[in-house]
């Protein structure tokens, strides 16, 4: 476990850039979520326990900062985790176009079961307009940012390996 320490900064740091500096570049209120990119890396590399137990706090660390559904992203992210947790054996972790495909789908996912839960608690909205104003550009975003959060989560993880 105290081999990990890195992480937490690097998660940190994701933290911070997520809800401090992203929202500058917003586009009709969407930013990036680099906590399930974060998830989806580290879930690659690490295995399912360890990719749900990485999804569920940074799951519970946003929805402490966004307060809304609580329990929601916690409970989302580590099946996220847990799910792409059980490809870490089976995928090349050099590879550019898996973390890509695996992020967006990923996000999309969690987008639906979002909107799922939502929709059950009574909330209506309008499903395809919001699929295609949100849902399209979230993941525009995904696919920029998914590869830079995997190099570094690779790299990082790397790092550790090679420090033992």
């Amino acid at each position: 476990m105290k081999k990990y320490r890195l992480f937490v900064p690097f998660f940190l740091l994701l933290f911070v850039l997520q809800f401090s500096f992203l929202p500058l570049i917003s586009i009709y209120g969407v930013v990036p979520d680099l906590l399930i990119l974060a998830t989806v890396s580290f879930s690659f590399l690490r295995g399912s326990v360890w990719g749900a137990l990485v999804g569920f706090f940074l799951g519970l660390v946003q929805d402490l900062s966004t307060g809304s559904f609580f329990g929601l992203n916690a409970f989302l992210l580590t099946l996220i985790g847990l799910f792409f947790g059980r490809f870490s054996d089976r995928v090349l972790q050099e590879q550019f176009f898996f973390p890509i495909t695996a992020s967006v789908a990923a996000t999309a996912a969690k987008y639906l079961s979002s909107a799922l839960v939502v929709y059950l608690l009574g909330y209506r909205f309008n499903l395809f307009l919001h699929m295609g104003r949100i849902l399209l550009v979230l993941l525009l975003f995904q696919v920029i940012f998914a590869y830079p959060i995997h190099w570094a989560t690779f790299h990082l993880e790397r790092r550790i390996r090679e420090r033992n």
